[in-house]
């Protein structure tokens, strides 16, 4: 018989691994958005790479940060909505063919919604 959900202990296993991508997602998301309003804190007092990262991380420009930032945040997004997905408990079922989606995908794209062959 086919599985029709993930069990608890997978979707807590999940949940894990989506709450560990958030923090990162949100700091990057935290970082590039004082980049863009420029609310960087000094750096006279630290290291030269630093320096270097922050002077290379303004010469991307403000509209390619401004496109990284709104993209981080639609990620972000994908990702809180896959925690509600995990507490409704319909996390990893492929919204096109009601079939789950393979662990290995959900692992490297846990916001996916669809199997890969929905997706093509």
């Amino acid at each position: 018989m086919e599985k029709l959900r993930y069990s608890d202990e997978e979707l807590q296993e999940f949940k894990e691994l989506i709450l560990e991508k958030l923090a990162k997602a949100q700091a990057e998301f935290d970082t590039l958005r004082a980049s863009i309003v420029g609310n960087s804190n000094d750096t006279t007092d630290t290291s030269p790479t630093f320096k270097t990262l922050e002077e290379g991380a303004n010469v991307l420009g403000r509209e390619e940060t401004a496109r990284l930032c709104e993209r981080q945040r639609k990620f972000i997004v994908n990702l809180q909505n896959a925690l509600m997905r995990i507490e409704n408990k319909t996390y990893g079922i492929c919204r096109k063919t009601g079939k789950l989606i393979p662990k290995e995908r959900l692992r490297a794209v846990p916001h996916a919604t669809l199997c890969i062959e929905a997706k093509q």
